[in-house]
């Protein structure tokens, strides 16, 4: 398969390779923020998710796409997260982004929280460790040098994270360091990650993303 950069627009050439135009949503946690870029421009809306609203994101869509004076048949695919994250918040989007991508036969495919973290360490790490906070719990994803998947999400405690793990890669997204506790901050061998809706075109590129069983990721 051929890496993000090689289907990119080569600057040496009179030619574009390959453009993608696509569509974001994400409404995993109570801020919720729609994502489009078409052909290299972006453009980007921050909404509260929460369940007197989701039955609106159809029309906050719509609406964006005025605004912005964008038109949704320029879209050529749509990436939607999976979660982990509110119930109601994933449901409604999940829903509203395959209503979208039949009605306007756009190609879906389905992301996670703990895959986009961990999105710029592609081939860099041997092993990566994604935690996220979630409803006072603590969870861990491992990650592969290529971004598979080596282990199951599964609760851990905050002492393990500052011992049992303590030596190992770690990520964390930074929309969620404030639930963290301040010692696992001070952790050696811990990054910080802004959560990038770019990045979903890399993973995309490199068939790391769901197309087939795009469900919700719910946590206990």
């Amino acid at each position: 398969m051929l890496a993000a950069k090689d289907l990119l627009i080569d600057n040496n050439s009179s030619i574009n390779t390959y453009i993608m135009n696509f569509l974001s949503i994400d409404f995993s946690m109570n801020i919720g923020s729609l994502f489009v870029k078409i052909e290299n421009k972006v453009f980007n809306k921050i909404l509260q998710s929460d369940k007197f609203k989701n039955d609106l994101l159809m029309l906050q869509i719509e609406d964006f796409f005025k605004e912005n004076k964008l038109n949704i048949a320029e879209i050529s695919k749509i990436f939607v997260n999976q979660g982990p994250g509110n119930f109601s918040g994933l449901r409604g989007s999940l829903a509203i982004a395959k209503g979208i991508s039949i009605s306007k036969n756009i190609n879906l495919f389905g992301y996670n929280t703990f895959l986009w973290s961990c999105a710029k360490f592609f081939k860099k790490e041997s092993s990566i460790y994604c935690f996220i906070k979630f409803r006072e719990k603590y969870f861990l994803k491992k990650f592969d040098i290529h971004l598979k998947s080596s282990s199951e999400v599964f609760e851990v405690l905050g002492e393990d994270i500052n011992n049992k793990y303590k030596s190992v890669f770690k990520v964390i997204p930074k929309n969620m360091i404030k639930d963290f506790e301040p010692t696992i901050l001070k952790n050696d061998n811990i990054t910080v990650v802004d959560l990038d809706h770019n990045d979903l075109e890399f993973l995309q590129l490199n068939g790391l993303l769901e197309e087939k069983s795009i469900k919700p990721l719910y946590l206990n």
